[in-house]
């Protein structure tokens, strides 16, 4: 960890707590002097001193990292370029003004992220009621449609950098109590189920056609049987009967999670309850010290793991974006899922990267390659705007209808991390990881990307002047100003 001013952070945490700097300097053995320079960003918030910070207060490490700093500035960005142009001239906030923020008063830059949040549910609200839905539906009582549950439950996790400690801690207790094996799961999990709950299994066949409509997974609890359907592998079968025993087992902590402040519908936590048990079936089939060792075995290699814990691409990706246990973590991975149309369906982050909510995702992002190699894992050095260069991963996962012209579903599954981290995941074998020219530049999406040469873009850059020239045709489709990009 690079040597770091975060004065504001510390005084914050200071008053949070009630303490004077006497007393907090006493408590860290400092004197009040070296704290008082900490404070006034005249020294650096080095690693001894947070280690000290973090035993003495019980304070995660992560409040003070980088990453966190960089989400800041990836979402203050996403803010400030949804603004519309200023009439009077007034050039737009720079890069540097937004690191400013983020690093010294990140209180302040959450609460304009969440302010912006709530401005941007007010304007769909509006253009609720100001275009309705159809005439029937139209005007009946005149409220307007509660905020998008899914998006307050990506937020959820997303806060929770995808890392939920109780929930994993409990999976683990319960997967070495009940003697969970990767050979031996479905036989573990059936005799809990049955064993501990009453609650039989039961796949349908033709003379009980229970499960209609593309239902995969059904518990009766009035008689006790829970149906899981036939179409489902063996990891997929283990993974809906861990969710039933979350349910079953782990109520009251997932009663209480979902709880939470941010969720403001009973849908976003009904949606939050489902999110959470289907992460403690991951973490009881993939227990955490067990998993971390064997991707550092395997160079987090995700074929080789789901060979290892009987589990699919798509879980294994899933359980590797959660591991950041603060004293054991793996690598920081960044999780996403898409179809053909660019359509985002799962988002996880358990590092800085920041997904727009402004326009689409990145067109040259090699996730949208997979779909023309379907089953074939590609991989991709990506440069962001910011100079952050990630590796990413990426390959189709495909369930299939059930038969004859059935619709099934295609996604393309992708996993990335910081280039620092890629020498550790055998999938950098081979690339040129010090070469800054073998990273494709790529951004968050082209109403927030600042890359105005970029030939891909769909969108002008929100907020920013164009140069419109008749007598000159550029291949770049909206060439942009130079003086509004100086100001970056």
């Amino acid at each position: 960890m690079r040597k770091t001013f975060m004065g504001v952070q510390l005084r914050r945490l200071r008053e949070e707590r009630g303490l004077t700097q006497v007393a907090l300097a006493r408590t860290l053995g400092l004197s009040a002097s070296y704290l008082n320079q900490i404070e006034q960003n005249q020294r650096p918030l080095t690693v001894p001193v947070l280690l000290k910070i973090s035993a003495a207060l019980g304070v995660d490490v992560q409040r003070f990292s980088d990453d966190e700093e960089a989400r800041l500035i990836a979402g203050l960005n996403d803010v400030l370029a949804d603004q519309p142009p200023d009439g009077a001239g007034q050039a737009p906030v720079s890069l540097a003004e937004i690191r400013e923020l983020a690093a010294s008063m990140p209180a302040v830059a959450r609460t304009l992220i969440g302010l912006h949040g709530r401005y941007q549910q007010a304007l769909e609200r509006l253009d609720a009621l100001a275009a309705p839905w159809d005439g029937e539906r139209a005007g009946q009582d005149g409220a307007a449609p509660p905020p998008m549950a899914y998006e307050e439950v990506r937020d959820y996790f997303f806060a929770h950098h995808n890392h939920m400690a109780e929930l994993d801690a409990a999976a683990e207790h319960c997967a070495a109590q009940w003697g969970m094996e990767p050979r031996r799961a479905e036989s573990v999990l059936l005799q809990r189920l049955e064993q501990q709950h009453g609650v039989r299994v039961v796949t349908p066949g033709p003379d009980l056609p229970v499960l209609e409509g593309g239902t995969l997974r059904l518990f009766d609890a009035a008689s006790s049987v829970l149906y899981l359907s036939d179409r489902l592998e063996g990891g997929q079968r283990n993974f809906h009967m861990a969710t039933q025993l979350a349910f079953l087992e782990m109520e009251p902590v997932l009663r209480r999670l979902a709880q939470d402040a941010r969720l403001s519908s009973r849908e976003a936590r009904q949606l939050a309850r489902i999110g959470l048990a289907n992460y403690f079936a991951g973490a009881l089939l993939m227990p955490y010290a067990a998993f971390l060792q064997a991707a550092e075995e395997e160079g987090y290699d995700i074929e080789r793991l789901g060979q290892r814990f009987g589990v699919g691409f798509e879980a294994v990706c899933h359980r590797l974006s959660m591991l950041q246990r603060p004293q054991a973590r793996g690598i920081p991975f960044i999780f996403i899922r898409v179809d053909r149309a660019g359509n985002i369906s799962k988002r996880q982050s358990a590092t800085h990267f920041h997904f727009s909510r402004i326009g689409g995702t990145c067109p040259l992002w090699n996730v949208y390659e997979a779909f023309a190699q379907p089953g074939r894992i590609a991989t991709q050095l990506a440069r962001m705007p910011d100079g952050r260069t990630y590796l990413w991963v990426a390959r189709t996962v495909q369930h299939g209808g059930g038969a004859w012209g059935a619709p099934g579903k295609l996604h393309a599954v992708a996993l990335g991390c910081d280039i620092e981290h890629a020498p550790r995941w055998v999938y950098s074998k081979g690339l040129n990881l010090a070469d800054p020219a073998a990273a494709v530049p790529i951004g968050m999406g082209c109403k927030v990307c600042e890359r105005a040469s970029c030939p891909q873009r769909a969108f002008p850059p929100v907020g920013r002047a164009l140069e419109v020239d008749e007598r000159r045709s550029t291949l770049a489709p909206y060439p942009v100003l130079q003086r509004a990009l100086s100001n970056q």
